[in-house]
């Protein structure tokens, strides 16, 4: 009787240390790395399908977006708000990172080009930038922190247009918000990136800003030195510029720079 109370007492002790190593390993096997990566509002579409494609080659590695402007993004690591990535819109919001010991390098990734929206119900009377002098309500982003509405502002300039429009802008928090507001026809037209109206059934793209009229629009992306996931930054940094994600980033309208 005690022997078998005693091998039952040795079988109970070895299922537990099993089942103990066996939570253990699955733990460890579950174990997820999760990066923030502060990505221009204008990336979104194209950054969620390169997000599934990234995650189902590094199983535990999760990626979390932050979007909004640049600048906006760029203010909020400035004073400390974590991060692991940096990916903006402007080069010059990038480089104030830099400047401040944010970020170590980085690679100017994508290019972009700008346009001039109006919802499909009025496409047939806008066709120019000049048409804008007929139109009440223009929305592009707030200069001072979205890229695209400093891109913006700069072609109207320009184009001699700025001073006779300004009155009638919308300012926007973000590139995507812009498109919104010509979608629901809460404007009349929109100035946004070409992969934003490209990615909407309910605008029309009916010009391009002439060649010349602002500065290239280039996308630089780096990792930030405060980041606890390096090595794992490294792998999505090195990603994102792989050949078949550049294939992705041309499907939504963005152009290589290399």
């Amino acid at each position: 009787m005690r022997k078998r109370i005693g091998l039952l007492a040795v079988v109970l002790l070895c299922c537990f240390f099993a089942a103990a190593c066996s939570g253990s390993n699955q733990n460890q096997e579950q174990a997820e790395t999760e990066l923030t990566v502060s990505a221009a509002a204008s990336l979104q579409n194209v950054l969620n399908e390169i997000k599934t494609d990234f995650e189902n080659d590094h199983k535990n590695i999760n990626l979390t977006f932050n979007f909004g402007g640049s600048g906006s993004l760029q203010q909020q690591i400035s004073q400390g708000a974590p991060a692991d990535m940096f990916f903006s819109a402007a080069e010059d919001k990038f480089q104030i990172l830099v400047e401040e010991g944010k970020i170590e390098d980085g690679i100017d990734l994508i290019g972009n080009d700008l346009v001039l929206i109006v919802s499909k119900d009025t496409a047939s009377t806008v066709s120019s930038f000049e048409d804008l002098l007929t139109l009440e309500t223009i929305s592009i982003g707030t200069p001072e922190t979205v890229p695209a509405g400093m891109y913006a502002k700069e072609a109207l300039t320009n184009m001699g247009l700025w001073d006779k429009v300004n009155g009638n802008i919308v300012y926007a928090k973000d590139v995507r918000q812009v498109l919104t507001y010509v979608e629901t026809g809460n404007v009349d037209a929109g100035i946004v990136y070409r992969t934003d109206g490209s990615v909407s059934e309910e605008v029309e793209i009916v010009a391009s800003a002439p060649e010349g009229t602002h500065k290239d629009i280039i996308y630089p992306v780096g990792i930030l030195k405060e980041s606890d996931h390096q090595e794992e930054s490294k792998l999505f940094y090195d990603y994102l510029q792989s050949e078949q994600t550049m294939k992705i980033f041309n499907k939504y309208g963005f152009k290589g720079l290399n």
